[in-house]
């Protein structure tokens, strides 16, 4: 059998999870770049430029063609000031109580390189946390969930309880909206398990 030609540039458990759920045969290798908020540099702008680097970081160490690269970043924004994963517990315990019975939006970007074209998108999805005590948030730290997510909390998880209202995609606040990430790879020739049962492919056109 043939290697997969998708090679997933994240070391991110739940990236993985999510892309064994669209059924796709692919390769892990992490990118490891700079990860940095510019200054001045919007949030929108940042994660696709991060999921941008990731995938010609990892493209380096595949120079055959054939191989197709997929990289996503994710952040959380809240009142346009990006929180990314916490730093320390301060740190922490500060997003979740800047978070605390508040809306905030999460953001992924998605992208996809082949052949030294790259193809992304941005998506966002709007959350809404229920009011947290102080207690709920030490309860919460004293987990090993919160330390490497953006936002300090995992919707998939435990952190989940604390969401009272989701508006847009769910698997994008988990780090890889499906629906984006199922139209990219069709339309680069990527097989998933919806491949075979649908006569429906996507092309660039239609994006």
């Amino acid at each position: 059998m043939s290697a997969p030609r998708l090679i997933l540039a994240s070391a991110s458990p739940r990236r993985r999870e999510l892309l064994d759920q669209l059924g796709a045969s692919y390769t892990v290798k992490p990118a490891h770049i700079d990860e940095s908020q510019r200054a001045g540099e919007a949030a929108s702008d940042y994660v696709q430029r991060i999921a941008r680097e990731k995938a010609q970081a990892v493209a380096q160490h595949y120079p055959a063609s054939g191989y197709v690269v997929l990289a996503a970043d994710t952040t959380v924004v809240r009142d346009g000031t990006v929180l990314g994963k916490p730093r320390d517990r301060e740190d922490a315990m500060a997003i979740l109580t800047s978070l605390s019975g508040r809306w905030h939006t999460v953001l992924t970007a998605v992208s996809l390189l082949d052949a030294g074209v790259m193809d992304s998108d941005v998506v966002a999805t709007s959350v809404q946390f229920a009011a947290l005590s102080p207690a709920d948030c030490e309860a919460y730290l004293a987990t090993s969930e919160p330390w490497d997510k953006a936002g300090s909390y995992g919707i998939q998880g435990l952190g989940g309880a604390f969401v009272r209202t989701i508006e847009g995609s769910y698997t994008n606040v988990v780090g890889l909206p499906l629906w984006e990430t199922w139209r990219l790879l069709s339309a680069h020739g990527i097989e998933t398990a919806l491949t075979p049962a649908t006569s429906t492919a996507f092309t660039a056109a239609d994006r």
